[in-house]
């Protein structure tokens, strides 16, 4: 390979393929950590140095030229190659001191993963817990995260995954708001429910209906993402809410609705790394105590 061909900074090659992914110059900043004119100068100077202008500035805006839009995917390869690298590089690592980052839903983060934090940390000190609160999927090939606790089995054929068992999400309410319905027999007595979903769609009461239910979206009167607010709004009396058993069984508020009718849903629990990190002894101390403390419960 004639490497002097290679006519441009590679630092700044990735400030431009940033740049595009975030959309503009302080987002991709912020997600570089570095100050914005820094961002800039590195974008204008790649600009310089390829000859090429990669972005039309229209006020505050950034629209990627032709030539920045044929360059982008070439960008995109470097990158990805760059995150391999870097994967493989951490692989290597036979230190069990350094930054682990964990990708867990909020109920996890509230519930599951205090307690197993708290004793990994009297276990392995020099491991420091970073954790990625999210209920949107964590993508472990863009290192967004080392390790995922998920409710569905990854495809990808470089991530490694672990079944930790299954929990059973049931609906649960106040004493109060299920009192009404303490002496129903049959399902058609339950339409007139309310419930508190993440979101106003079939996806909601389907698991109900494929039961047997008879609801609408009519049922749903409150709709919020924030699963904590959920169990706010539930302890309010408001209505109804999915929560698997190891959360809603020790909430001293809240009681299963309707248990002789059997679980809602049935999720499995898994534990998700990618392969390259498997090999670090500190990433895999993280994953095996954390499949150890879910497996034992």
């Amino acid at each position: 390979m004639n490497w002097t061909s290679v006519c441009f900074d590679w630092n700044r090659a990735r400030a431009f393929l940033v740049t595009a992914e975030e959309g503009s110059l302080s987002a991709a900043a912020k997600a570089l950590n570095m100050t914005q004119p820094t961002l800039s100068r590195q974008v204008a100077a790649l600009e310089q140095e390829l000859g090429v202008m990669l972005f039309e500035r229209t006020g505050q805006r950034l629209e990627l030229t032709q030539s920045g839009l044929e360059l982008l995917e070439h960008a995109r390869r470097m990158g990805e190659a760059a995150q391999a690298f870097s994967l493989a590089a951490q692989g290597q690592s036979q230190t069990l001191e350094g930054t682990v980052v964990i990708s867990v839903s909020e109920p996890d983060a509230v519930y599951r993963l205090p307690n197993i934090i708290a004793q990994l940390r009297k276990a392995e000190p020099g491991i420091h817990i970073e954790t990625v609160v999210t209920n949107q999927v964590s993508d472990l090939k863009r290192r967004e995260a080392d390790i995922a606790i998920r409710s569905f089995r990854p495809t990808q054929p470089d991530l490694i995954a672990r079944k930790l068992g299954e929990e059973l999400i049931w609906l649960y309410g106040t004493e109060d708001y299920l009192q009404p319905y303490a002496d129903i027999q049959t399902l058609d007595e339950l339409q007139d429910i309310e419930i508190i979903g993440f979101n106003r769609t079939d996806a909601m009461i389907a698991p109900l209906n494929q039961q047997g239910w008879n609801l609408s979206l009519d049922n749903i009167k409150l709709v919020t993402s924030f699963q904590p607010m959920q169990i706010s709004l539930c302890h309010k009396g408001l209505g109804l809410i999915y929560l698997p058993d190891y959360i809603g069984d020790n909430d001293p508020k809240l009681k299963r609705a309707f248990p002789s009718f059997g679980p809602i849903l049935r999720l499995p629990i898994w534990l998700v790394c990618h392969q390259e990190l498997r090999t670090n002894p500190r990433v895999r101390r993280v994953y095996d105590f954390i499949a150890n403390s879910i497996g034992q419960h």
